[in-house]
């Protein structure tokens, strides 16, 4: 049998999936103490907060999607 390299990158990468969808559910399970207001920061407004979600859930998603191609092997 030859070795296939394929594996163990589905291994690592499987491992990664699920380590990315815990931290998501982390992250969704205290979204008001992470984004919520910071009374440290006065100046800070409700739009800036958001756009500050926005980037946090499009960076996960990224991560969610590469990390699952890998780890099933989708080309």
């Amino acid at each position: 049998m030859q070795n296939d390299p394929g594996h163990v990158i589905q291994i690592v990468f499987a491992a990664l999936f699920i380590s990315v969808l815990g931290i998501g559910a982390y992250v969704i399970a205290n979204f008001n103490r992470f984004f919520g207001p910071d009374p440290n920061i006065p100046s800070e407004t409700s739009s800036g907060r958001t756009y500050t979600k926005v980037q946090i859930i499009l960076v996960w998603l990224h991560a969610v999607a590469i990390t699952g191609a890998l780890a099933f092997l989708l080309h």
